[in-house]
């Protein structure tokens, strides 16, 4: 009788050691799981990799905490298998009163194991429960927010398409001074940087100043000659291909083109403010340079 109470402990205890890694596995599970869904938003993938570490941390608190609890029960398990042991042999040494009394006592102490046994698991099963619901609370909490971020640049990018679509439909095509339908012509810097965001030609924007030499502008070079600020008009000196251009008495907004040798299509400079000596505006030149032949 003595022999069969002694080895049901034994039994339980092995029955309790399978569920804790079950318990386990299913953290990892759980953790997996947010991870996947962490890596779908690619663009906040700094955000999630912090969520990841909270995890991390979280699951280390529960390993310790699992480690230190189940290193204590199981000293606290020895100890009353070493007394269980010592009052089996006291039992099977003892008659009459002090026989049956010993048999109470290992009954008692096999009953102390199993309810010890049982609190361990209990224990073990709401810290990990605990802490895997904060773990889900935090992923949960980053997820929202990374989710109001995406939610908040989609309608930035959407309102900026929007604006930009407004500002080109209202940008306008004129003819240069070499005779040829020019394309764009922006007349502020709202309606350039549109321009830049349309991608159909390079732009190069100037504050030019009147001055003894010429200033490089793109690949080309520009010097003001005069500027007339109440009629908004200037001359201008352009070299191309070690050769100078004078362009006089232009006015503002409208296309100056000239021809390279580097390019098909003409280059446009346009001058969209004239005040005292200076002159302000951006040079466009062609995306795909072909060489004239």
């Amino acid at each position: 009788m003595s022999d069969m109470q002694i080895g049901q402990p034994q039994a339980a205890n092995s029955g309790g050691g399978l569920k804790i890694p079950i318990l386990f596995g299913a953290v990892i599970a759980l953790l997996a799981s947010n991870v996947w869904l962490f890596l779908q938003l690619d663009k906040m993938r700094g955000e999630m990799d912090k969520v990841q570490v909270q995890l991390e941390e979280k699951l280390s608190d529960v390993r310790q905490t699992a480690t230190a609890s189940s290193q204590t029960s199981r000293r606290n398990l020895e100890a009353m298998q070493e007394q269980l042991e010592t009052a089996r042999r006291q039992a099977a040494m003892a008659v009459g009163q002090a026989k049956v009394e010993a048999d109470t006592k290992v009954t008692q102490m096999a009953a102390r194991l199993e309810n010890e046994q049982r609190k361990t698991k209990e224990q073990l099963s709401t810290e990990i429960t605990q802490k895997v619901g904060e773990a889900s609370a935090v992923a949960e909490t980053k997820v929202n927010e990374v989710k109001t971020e995406v939610s908040a640049v989609k309608t930035d990018v959407s309102n900026t398409k929007s604006e930009l679509e407004k500002t080109i439909a209202n940008l306008t095509k004129v003819t240069g001074d070499l005779g040829v339908q020019s394309g764009y012509i922006a007349t502020n810097g709202k309606e350039l940087e549109a321009l830049k965001r349309l991608g159909e030609r390079n732009y190069y924007e100037f504050n030019l100043g009147k001055t003894k030499t010429p200033t490089r502008v793109g690949d080309i070079m520009v010097q003001l000659k005069k500027t007339d600020q109440k009629k908004n008009r200037y001359t201008i000196e352009v070299t191309v291909d070690d050769t100078r251009v004078e362009k006089k008495d232009k006015t503002v907004n409208e296309p100056v083109q000239f021809l390279t040798s580097k390019a098909r299509q003409p280059y446009e400079l346009v001058v969209n403010q004239v005040k005292k000596d200076v002159i302000v505006g951006y040079l466009a030149t062609p995306k795909v340079m072909e060489p004239r032949k």
